[in-house]
């Protein structure tokens, strides 16, 4: 008889069901695993052996033909060990097939039993409910990531015997003796707690209304944003605090953030659930393949990691041109594509990202008294950022270096400025565009086509003359006029007005203004 049960394996960020099928019979003793198989998986069968013999279990001397179906894709990783365990328990009439019925297992074997955790928890409960199991056997330190699931019965186990011992009762065993025995070894509810931690302030940053009023209108718009100023202007520090102004994250964007996390096995335990929008800053030296992501098994790089959040880029020009150009299609298409051997996946990046940069090698341009750099060095400082990425930019922002008069205490900071102030203003305009996108899968003005612009934008003979102007006297390219009026339609949602009007224009315009002043 074929005992079988469910299980997964991960591709990227999502979970392959992959159906687990063992026959026990009559012939030489062999212990076979199929399916094409990685060699971690192979290694399977000694890990199971090993587990069930301490376990005080004997394995039958017979023909034992292992088959991870669909026999067509690769498997990858150490998650399969139990569910073979259990259906090898069940091909031997330790368990009924009853038991295993709409019944999805995962986790690796530790050779005296233990049961393992591994990366890719949550995709996996989430294709799990999908593929409709009521029942998720997992490893007791996944637990609080797999309940994070809702519409589905997690039972987190510490060892073999306490999951064989589970199904067992399940099967309408002895329930005292079960609870004796495995008590101490299994969880089947816990809380999942949330990340309560706080944001960085923007009123510790003196001065820079020009900055935070950019800051404004990118967080309400999700629109990319590029800062360049003398060192110790506060780019970083604005960035950093950046995060807390954003909108927060609904229900399915903080499951689409917590999968990707889980997949790269990078979830906090305590806080299974990402509920803050993520901020990744890498250090300049990272090689494009740990910012796209790749691998045999291909691993969510930092690009997908920022997804719904923010990308930093801080003294963006000393980063590899090969790093920054692999940002070029994901910021265009929200996603990016890794191809490999034995399959291609999808990863999700939709992220808004944030780059800074002083404006020459010394960091004093166009100071005359303080800068020391030829125009020469500074054309070639400043053409480390190719015209294609700027292009893709929406706002830049310049920063002067602080008076001393400029600097005011936080209790002297008007408030639109501090971060409580400016977020207000972000949620008002975030809530005019949930109404005005309501039912279009668009969340936020900088996520609209050219056929949603045309839709919702309605300009005004004068204004439409002005941007023609402007698309002529700046030799603007079509995107960065498509940009110019998503930003637009952004600065009238923050000031509250309906119409995109000439002013808004204006102050769109101005952020790329500052693009022309130095780099062309």
């Amino acid at each position: 008889m074929v005992t079988e049960i469910m299980s997964g394996g991960l591709l990227g960020v999502e979970c392959r069901p992959v159906r687990v099928e063992i026959d026990v019979s009559n012939g030489l003793p062999v212990f076979e695993m199929v399916g094409k198989l990685s060699g971690e998986v192979r290694e399977a069968a000694k890990r199971v052996k090993v587990a069930l013999k301490n376990e005080d279990i004997g394995i039958p001397a017979k023909r034992i033909t292992v088959n991870l179906a669909p026999a067509d894709e690769i498997k990858e990783g150490t998650g399969f060990d139990l569910p073979i365990a259990l259906c090898l328990l069940c091909a031997m009439e330790m368990i009924t097939v009853d038991s295993l019925s709409e019944t999805f297992a995962v986790g690796e074997l530790a050779l005296d039993g233990r049961v393992c955790g591994i990366r890719g928890i949550l995709p996996m409960m989430l294709k799990a409910r999908e593929c409709g199991m009521k029942w998720c056997l997992v490893p007791y330190e996944n637990v609080r990531e797999a309940e994070v699931v809702d519409g589905i019965k997690v039972i987190g186990v510490k060892s073999l015997g306490a999951a064989w011992r589970y199904l067992q009762q399940k099967d309408g065993a002895d329930s005292a003796l079960w609870k004796e025995r495995v008590e101490d070894e299994i969880v089947t509810d816990v809380s999942v707690k949330m990340d309560s931690a706080s944001y960085e302030d923007f009123a510790d940053i003196a001065g820079q209304e020009s900055l935070k009023r950019a800051m404004t209108i990118a967080a309400a718009g999700f629109h990319n944003l590029i800062m360049i100023g003398p060192p110790g202007a506060g780019k970083t520090m604005a960035a950093k605090r950046l995060p807390g102004i954003l909108p927060p994250m609904n229900r399915e964007e903080m499951l689409e953030v917590s999968k990707i996390y889980s997949a790269a096995g990078l979830l906090d335990s305590d806080n299974p659930l990402m509920t803050r929008r993520p901020f990744v800053a890498p250090h300049h030296t990272v090689s494009h393949v740990a910012l796209a992501g790749g691998g045999k098994n291909p691993t969510p790089g930092l690009i997908s990691r920022s997804h719904k959040g923010v990308l930093f880029l801080d003294e963006v020009v000393h980063f590899g041109s090969q790093s920054l150009e692999v940002l070029r299609q994901p910021m265009e298409e929200k996603k990016i594509r890794i191809d490999r051997a034995h399959g291609s996946c999808i990863f999700p990046a939709d992220f808004m990202l944030v780059a800074a940069l002083n404006p020459c090698p010394c960091g004093n341009y166009p100071d005359p008294k303080l800068c020391r750099c030829s125009d020469d060095q500074v054309r070639k400082y400043l053409s480390k950022l190719s015209g294609p990425l700027l292009d893709r930019m929406d706002l830049c922002v310049e920063m002067s270096r602080m008076k001393i008069g400029e600097l005011t205490s936080p209790e002297e900071m008007p408030y639109p400025y501090t971060s409580a102030g400016m977020k207000e203003t972000v949620m008002r305009a975030r809530k005019i565009q949930e109404e005005r996108f309501s039912g279009t899968g668009i969340s936020f003005n900088s996520q609209m086509a050219h056929g949603d612009m045309e839709k919702y934008m309605d300009l005004g003979e004068k204004e439409k003359k002005f941007m023609e102007n402007a698309y002529d006297r700046m030799h603007l390219s079509l995107r960065s006029y498509h940009k110019i009026l998503r930003v637009a339609r952004t600065i009238a949602d923050v000031g509250g007005s309906e119409k995109v009007e000439l002013n808004h224009l204006t102050e769109a315009l101005c952020y790329r203004s500052i693009e022309d002043r130095y780099w062309r």
